[in-house]
């Protein structure tokens, strides 16, 4: 399989919102079928929305999409383990590229910008810089797919783009800071999007 596919983690409780966050109202769609929709829009295929909590629910709003939902059972260990669920759903692509839902501005350029700088660069990672680090969204090259399969489940991918620095090339997206985990954070964003 050439090209790169996307895994969006959407397995979490939400225990800080109250409510499914993925579910959250965005333009018009859940937060859920939003970050579906960039992730196709962006290049990616296939793509793979990997499920826990209200798993039912959230399967309802994708469809007429072309992504896949995959069931998390160990959702509750940690993001580690949606990571590794979702790599062994999407196949054997050239990259992929790992994304959540709870980040309502990330669009489809940035995870063009994210592919580009990776055929650009050659490195096996690429990042989202923000906020003083790096994260998600992130491009992960085929050969980092070993690593991804041991993932720590409590600290996920993360773990890998700071531990390999070198390793990774990093694309600046100041909005990747704006992240909805609480209530408070959704009224703000409601409010102001932009963060100012």
């Amino acid at each position: 399989m050439t090209g790169v596919g996307a895994v969006i983690l959407a397995a979490g409780g939400s225990s800080r919102m109250g409510r499914p966050k993925q579910l959250l109202p965005y333009h018009g769609r859940s937060l859920l079928r939003h970050a579906a929709a960039v992730a196709l829009a962006g290049g990616c295929e296939p793509v793979v929305v990997v499920l826990g909590a209200a798993a039912d629910q959230m399967r309802t709003e994708l469809e007429g999409l072309a992504g896949t939902g995959a069931g998390n059972p160990g959702w509750a260990q940690g993001p580690g383990t949606s990571g590794r669920g979702g790599l062994a759903s999407v196949g054997e692509p050239e990259a992929v590229v790992f994304l959540l839902c709870d980040q309502p501005l990330v669009d489809e350029d940035h995870v063009r910008r994210l592919i580009g700088a990776w055929r650009e660069t050659g490195r096996p990672m690429v990042a989202s810089g923000y906020d003083g680090t790096v994260g998600v969204p992130a491009l992960f090259a085929r050969e980092t797919f070993p690593r991804l399969r041991t993932l720590d489940p409590v600290s996920g991918a993360k773990q890998l783009l700071l531990g390999t620095p070198e390793a990774v090339a990093v694309v600046p997206f100041p909005a990747g800071a704006i992240d909805l985990d609480t209530p408070g954070d959704y009224e703000r964003f409601r409010t102001d999007p932009a963060g100012s």
